[in-house]
C-alpha cells in the first residue's frame, strides 16, 4: 500500500489499496513518477507523443522516442485544455488568490472566481463577505456572467493593519435569485493568516500550510513553489523557489500568452449549498392576499395586518359584494367603524400602489380625487412614494381615510392609517414572487413600521424572514407565529386580507360568495 498521491489533495493521508485508482477519501489516482509528471505538463491533446526524458528540445524538431498517453484534462472546443481546477471541479467552487501572508499590517486584494457553479444559476449573483478584516464588517459585491458564460473575478480588499495577529474568519455567501426561479444561496468560510510583525517566513509558511488544503505546494526548505500546466506543444519547465520565496507559475493560457504570479497563495473552498428548493417546490399555501389577526392588540399595534402581492394593488370601497378593489377601506369614526355615512364618498377604485422602478408610486383613478401631502396631484397621474407622505381619501371631504407611508422596502411598501383607524389596520403591498435579500439592505421606515415583521411574496405564497438569521418561514393557518421575529404576540396567519368577512349571509340565510371570488383569492364557504 502507498499513501494518496492525488496532485490536489497533498494533505490527503488515506492509504491506497493495490490495484486501486483511487484511495480510501475517494481521491483519483495517477502514476506519482517522474516520467508522467514530465509527460503530463508536456501533452496539451488526447494521443500527442510525449518525449523521453533523454530528449530536449529547443525547437519543433520531432522527437526522437515517443509514448503515448492518456489525456490529463478534458480538452475545450477550441483545442486548448481547460483548466485543471475547472475540469475537476464536480461542485461548486470558490478560487481564491492573491494572498500573500507576508503583508502584516497591510492592505491586501483577494481574487475570488467563481467555478462549478449551475448553469441553471441568475445571470448575476449577488456576494456577501463578512469579516473583522473587511472594512465595517461587512461588503457586498456581484459576480457578473461574461458571454462565454464564465464568471467575472471579483476583488475584495481588507487590511490587517491594527489588527492582533492570528487566524480571521471570512464568511462567504453566495445568491442567486431570478425572476421565475426559486432563491438559491451558497456558504462558505475560510481562515487568514495575520501572521506577528516579527514572524519569520518560516513560521508563517509553516501555519498557512497546516490550516489551508487543496494547495499544490512543493516546498523546500520553507519556500513555495506552484506548477499549473495543461497547455504548449513542448514544455521544458525549471521553477525554483530558494530562501522562503514563493514561485507560481500558470501555463494554463493560449499560446503566446503566459500567467505569471509571485508572492502570493492560491486555493479553493467549496461552496455549500444551503436551502435548496426542491424539484418543483411550492408554497404549502398559495395566496395573493391574507392577513395577521391579532386577537389582543397592544397599544399601538393594529388588530389586522392585511397583506397584499399583486402587480398593481387598488384601494378603494368596502363593499360586501363584488368589491372592486383589493384593499377595502372605511370611514372610522369615535364610535367605530362606519360601512355607509362618508365611506359612501369613497370610490369602488379610487387609487393605485404599484411597483415603478426602484421604488413605488400611487395613482389617483378615483371621482373624489386624493391628497398627498395637502396636494392633488392631478387624475392619472402616477406619483413617486416617500416615507412620511400623508395620504388622504377623499380630496373634497376631509378624514374620510387617511394613511401615511411608514416603510418603503426593497420588495414593497408598508402603510398605516393616522385617523380614527389607526388602531384597526395597516397594509402591507408587496411585489409578488420577490425577495428582499439576505442581508436585508437598509430601506427607511417609521419606528412603529420597522417593528413589524418582514414579510415577502415567494413561490406563490407568503413569508417571514427573519433579519438576523436569515431563516423563511412559509405562513398558512396550521404554522406558529410565536417563535417569529417581530410578530406580535396572539396573532394568527388568515388566508384572506378580510377574515372577519367570510361568512356573508343573504336574507334567504345562505352563504354569499360572491366577495371571495370577485377579490380573487381561495375561500371556503361555511354554512349556518
Amino acid at each position: 500500500m502507498k499513501k494518496c498521491s492525488n496532485a490536489q489533495h497533498p494533505h490527503c493521508t488515506h492509504w491506497v489499496m493495490p490495484g486501486n485508482q483511487a484511495c480510501e477519501g475517494g481521491h483519483a489516482q495517477a502514476d506519482s513518477s517522474s516520467y508522467a509528471l514530465l509527460s503530463a505538463m508536456r501533452t496539451t491533446r488526447s494521443g500527442l507523443p510525449v518525449t523521453t526524458l533523454g530528449d530536449v528540445h529547443t525547437g519543433p524538431a520531432a522527437p526522437s522516442t515517443t509514448t503515448p498517453i492518456a489525456p490529463v484534462a478534458p480538452v475545450s472546443p477550441n483545442g486548448y485544455a481547460r483548466p485543471l481546477q475547472r475540469a475537476q471541479a464536480e461542485r461548486p467552487q470558490l478560487h481564491i488568490s492573491g494572498f500573500d501572508p507576508r503583508a502584516a499590517g497591510g492592505r491586501q486584494t483577494l481574487k475570488m472566481e467563481l467555478r462549478g457553479m449551475p448553469e441553471a444559476s441568475a445571470p448575476q449573483l449577488a456576494l456577501a463577505v463578512q469579516s473583522e478584516l473587511i472594512p465595517h464588517g461587512a461588503a457586498r459585491q456581484q459576480f457578473v456572467r461574461a458571454v462565454g458564460g464564465d464568471w467575472r473575478p471579483v476583488f475584495v480588499e481588507f487590511s490587517s493593519r491594527d489588527r492582533e495577529h492570528g487566524q480571521y474568519q471570512i464568511s462567504i455567501e453566495v445568491l442567486s435569485q431570478h425572476a421565475g426561479q426559486a432563491p438559491r444561496k451558497w456558504v462558505c468560510t475560510f481562515v487568514i493568516l495575520v501572521p506577528r510583525l516579527d514572524a519569520t517566513l518560516t513560521e508563517i509558511h509553516r501555519i498557512f500550510l497546516s490550516t489551508h488544503k487543496n494547495v499544490r505546494v512543493m516546498a523546500d526548505d520553507a519556500s513555495i513553489a506552484r506548477v499549473s500546466a495543461s497547455g504548449g506543444d513542448s514544455l521544458d519547465i525549471d521553477v525554483t523557489a530558494r530562501n522562503a520565496g514563493i514561485a507560481h507559475l500558470d501555463l494554463n493560457a493560449p499560446a503566446g500568452k503566459v500567467d505569471l504570479g509571485f508572492s502570493t497563495i492560491a486555493w479553493d473552498e467549496d461552496l455549500i449549498e444551503i436551502d435548496m428548493p426542491a424539484a418543483g417546490a411550492v408554497h404549502p399555501h398559495a395566496s395573493c392576499a391574507a392577513s395577521l389577526v391579532n386577537a389582543a392588540p397592544e397599544a399601538g399595534a393594529q388588530r389586522q395586518i392585511r397583506l397584499f402581492a399583486v402587480e398593481e394593488c387598488v384601494f378603494g370601497r368596502f363593499e360586501l359584494v363584488d368589491p372592486e378593489a383589493h384593499a377595502l377601506l372605511t370611514h372610522y369614526s369615535a364610535d367605530g367603524q362606519d360601512t355607509n355615512g362618508l365611506t359612501r364618498r369613497l370610490s369602488g377604485r379610487h387609487a393605485i400602489i404599484r411597483r415603478a422602478g426602484a421604488g413605488f408610486e400611487i395613482e389617483d383613478v378615483s371621482r373624489y380625487g386624493i391628497l398627498l401631502d395637502g396636494v392633488w396631484p392631478g387624475k392619472h397621474k402616477p406619483t413617486a412614494l416617500r416615507l412620511g407622505m400623508r395620504i388622504e381619501l377623499t380630496a373634497s371631504i376631509k378624514g374620510v381615510a387617511v394613511l401615511q407611508v411608514s416603510a418603503i422596502m426593497p420588495h414593497g411598501v408598508i402603510l398605516h392609517r393616522i385617523d380614527q383607524g389607526a388602531s384597526a389596520e395597516c397594509y402591507y403591498v408587496l411585489a409578488p414572487d420577490t425577495h428582499p435579500g439576505f442581508p436585508v439592505k437598509t430601506f427607511a421606515a417609521a419606528p412603529h413600521a420597522a417593528a413589524l415583521p418582514l414579510l415577502f411574496h415567494g413561490a406563490g405564497g407568503f413569508w417571514h424572514l427573519d433579519q438576523l438569521t436569515g431563516k423563511e418561514t412559509a405562513l398558512a393557518p396550521t404554522v406558529s407565529l410565536e417563535k417569529l421575529s417581530r410578530v406580535p404576540r396572539h396573532s394568527r396567519f388568515a388566508s384572506d386580507a378580510y377574515p372577519e368577512h367570510w361568512i356573508i349571509r343573504t336574507a334567504g340565510g345562505d352563504v354569499s360568495e360572491a366577495y371571495r371570488a370577485s377579490s380573487g383569492h381561495a375561500y371556503h364557504a361555511q354554512t349556518a
